[in-house]
């Protein structure tokens, strides 16, 4: 059993104990375990018992619950809890703004325990007769129902490479000579995809039995010699097409995409005497293979370099190719420092120290600590008095470090009028400061951007953390007036931060490349809470080269010294210094 099926197991059982109203302990309990093996990098499935001792939040039961998890590939007290409640109870759960406690009255008033159900009584004005519910939330969940009915179908990036990863590595298992590879929105570095599309070439007809038997598959749509469909527990739907080895490059071409990409590439080609299709590039007189064995030969006989995947979106991709002026794609490895993270100080599961050598451990020269701030109440958030000797603690810890700074940051709350949550003489003191915005989602345009922008005025701001506040597939970024933010940005020195994790990665690609040509800074976070999440950075950067961005462009590609130089509060330092000189 893989580790995010057992973090989910774990999970509903949280939810469903704190829909009953039990024990808050236990209900912690059960969300650091979950967070802890999803954040495993081993499969806690395989590991012996001393072992699974040894990950955070998981005592002597809670091994028994993975052991049985592992062995049976269920759960009988996480059964017995869903027997309490009709199981589409689960799914009211997965709406923005919606907890166990709303769903709790919902189905103890007014019997609600369906999607269909609960957007019935809020049509009818059914809801805001709930004491402790109103008008606002009433609006708030039929747009969440909304928002839902539109994201239905996508999955994560994040999600969709680790269940397709999965499919990849059984069948590179059984077919190790064959390329196997996965394509589509996947391979593009897609924000979000919807099926799993899989290729395959030099593999025995086997394959497809190898395919449709795979862990994990509910159910065989298609079963044929060169394409076989499923339907996975996850509710994917996977496809898996074999090819000749020489049509490998045409055909990781085709289906890779996007639609637009291709009618472009296949438009160059018909102009050059030429057609273009997965089986390979082929002369339009007498039909002669000019290339396909490799994606490289495919776009070198239209005249052009190869085009990286992420680029292939009809942006201008083919024009810049041509000109010979694609650029030079950030790479996971130019990066020197991930600048916001948090630790058991706030919300975080890892101390300052885990922390800081886990990014030694990465290479990184430089990190950040950068906990929240007071307004973050649930998150245990610091207030100036704390914020400051918490910087005094990371500064203990990076004295202790040979080969990495430890920069002590907050994460300062944005409040609804503008100013931060935090005084300027606690900000002052600090090494860096992320302003972002975590609450009051619901004001207009206006409201937003003149919200955004007085914290961009503030002189102790570095950067502008998640900067459109959008969960993928369950929140749409508040209402804001992107461009001038940018513009702004630009004007006062602060960076924009690509948040990497999965449900946020913001700002989107198509916003960094906007800032990028701006002339904004950008940061490549990871907003890690854990050690292990440091490694989430992969996200981050894989929005990164979808918006063109080269090493340069990211401020933290720098060494310690010019980084640090290009922060807002040193340059304003530097501009006031050279000012009353």
């Amino acid at each position: 059993m893989e580790n995010a099926a057992i973090a989910r197991v774990f999970q509903e059982i949280a939810d469903l104990l704190e829909i009953k109203g039990e024990n808050a302990f236990r209900i912690r309990a059960y969300r650091a375990a979950a967070d802890s093996v999803a954040d495993c990098p081993e499969r806690v499935a395989d590991l012996p018992a001393d072992r699974l001792h040894e990950l955070p939040g998981i005592g002597k039961d809670l091994a028994a619950k993975i052991r049985e998890l592992a062995d049976t590939g269920g759960l009988a007290y996480h059964r017995t809890l869903l027997e309490e409640f009709p199981p589409s109870i689960l799914d009211l759960l997965k709406l923005q703004g919606v907890g166990p406690k709303t769903v709790a009255l919902l189905y103890r008033t007014l019997g609600i325990s369906t999607l269909d159900e609960l957007e019935s009584a809020a049509s009818t004005g059914r809801l805001r007769a709930i004491k402790g519910m109103g008008a606002k939330k009433e609006e708030l969940i039929l747009k969440a129902l909304d928002e839902r009915r539109r994201f239905s179908g996508r999955h994560l990036l994040a999600d969709t490479h680790r269940v397709a990863s999965t499919l990849v590595e059984h069948l590179r298992a059984r077919a190790p000579h064959a390329t196997i590879e996965p394509v589509g929105s996947l391979r593009r570095g897609s924000e979000t995809c919807g099926d799993i599309d899989i290729l395959a070439a030099g593999a025995p007809p086997e394959i497809m039995d190898w395919f449709t038997s795979a862990p994990a598959i509910a159910r065989v749509l298609g079963r044929g010699d060169t394409k076989s469909s499923v339907l996975l527990d996850d509710g994917y739907q996977a496809d898996l097409r074999l090819v000749p080895p020489e049509s490998l490059g045409a055909a990781l071409q085709y289906f890779t995409g996007s639609k637009a990409h291709n009618i472009a590439l296949r438009d160059r080609a018909l102009q050059r005497g030429l057609k273009l299709n997965e089986y390979g590039l082929f002369t339009v007189d007498d039909g002669t293979r000019v290339a396909g064995a490799t994606e490289q030969e495919i776009y070198a006989a239209l005249d052009l370099p190869f085009v990286p995947p992420e680029l292939r979106e009809h942006r201008g991709e083919i024009e810049a190719a041509g000109e010979r002026r694609l650029p030079a794609l950030i790479d996971r490895g130019d990066l020197r420092g991930d600048v916001h993270m948090h630790t058991t100080a706030t919300d975080g599961h890892d101390d300052i120290e885990t922390m800081a050598r886990a990014a030694e451990a990465l290479g990184y020269e430089y990190l950040a600590i950068t906990d929240h701030s007071k307004a973050l109440a649930m998150a245990n958030g610091l207030d100036e008095r704390r914020a400051l000797a918490h910087a005094k603690a990371i500064r203990e810890v990076g004295r202790r470090l040979e080969h990495v700074t430890v920069l002590a940051g907050i994460e300062c709350d944005i409040r609804p009028d503008g100013s931060l949550d935090l005084a300027d003489d606690c900000l002052a003191q600090l090494d860096l400061v992320i302003a972002s915005v975590h609450s009051g989602f619901n004001q207009d345009e206006a409201q937003m951007t003149d919200r955004v922008l007085a914290a961009l005025d503030n002189p102790w701001v570095d950067v502008l953390g998640h900067p459109t506040g959008r969960l993928l597939l369950r929140r749409d970024p508040y209402r804001l007036d992107v461009e001038r933010v940018i513009q702004a940005a630009a004007d006062a020195g602060v960076a924009l931060e690509i948040n990497s994790q999965p449900d946020r990665l913001d700002l989107s690609d198509v916003q960094a490349r906007l800032a990028r040509d701006r002339g904004v800074p950008i940061v490549i976070s990871t907003d890690a809470h854990s050690h292990r999440g440091l490694d989430l950075v992969r996200w981050g950067i894989a929005v990164a080269r979808r918006a063109w961005l080269e090493a340069p462009d990211v401020l933290n590609t720098r060494p310690f010294g010019e980084f640090r130089a290009r922060l807002r509060r040193h340059r304003t330092s530097d501009a006031r210094i050279a000012s009353r000189r």
